[in-house]
């Protein structure tokens, strides 16, 4: 048991460099101090479910990543949704950091209105399931339907919507500073 929670500490700072966070973002997102955090981190704190909950919400893992629990051999997928901005995400994948991939649903006129468009590190894919799914990027604005793929770097200006008339169901790869999703074949 004490090589498990000595291993906690150097795993927790792993799935957040990985991701790119700072000691301070983590505990503006999580609400534990960035000292806690950091002794957690070093080893000088032990790890307590009221620590590693909010931490294992944060980085949208499950607890048993957290603390490197054995593996139980089901290679399942046990996603728990979560709701962002009025959109529901369901998580396909278990590991921190890379690709992730989500499969994100949103109701009819989700996100309607003027265009913000925003920018941020990274690189996306989406696959519109069903429905309809407007994406404005750059100075481009489309919808795209069920069956269309979109590919684009997220430090162009982005910004979706569901114009309707029903619910979209979109499957999305993030890939983190601008890494490309997938490789393209050429042909000779």
């Amino acid at each position: 048991m004490d090589d498990v929670l000595e291993a906690v500490g150097p795993r927790l700072k792993a799935i957040r460099t990985q991701r790119g966070l700072t000691l301070h973002q983590l505990s503006e997102a999580t609400g534990i101090s960035v000292s806690t955090l950091s002794r957690l981190e070093a080893g000088q704190r032990k790890p307590t479910l009221e620590l590693l909950l909010p931490l294992a919400r944060a980085h949208q893992v499950q607890l048993d990543e957290l603390v490197d629990a054995p593996p139980t051999g089901d290679p399942r997928v046990h996603a728990r949704p979560f709701k962002r901005n009025g959109a529901t995400y369901v998580p396909l994948t278990r590991r921190p950091g890379g690709v992730q991939a989500f499969k994100m649903i949103v109701s009819a006129g989700w996100n309607n209105g003027e265009p913000n468009p925003r920018v941020h590190e990274g690189y996306d894919w989406l696959y519109v399931l069903s429905g309809q799914f407007r994406l404005v990027l750059g100075d481009k604005d489309m919808v795209l339907q069920a069956g269309e793929v979109a590919e684009f770097d997220t430090r162009v200006p982005h910004w979706f919507s569901n114009p309707g008339p029903g619910p979209a169901e979109i499957l999305m790869l993030f890939g983190p500073q601008g890494e490309r999703l997938h490789i393209r074949a050429t042909t000779h």
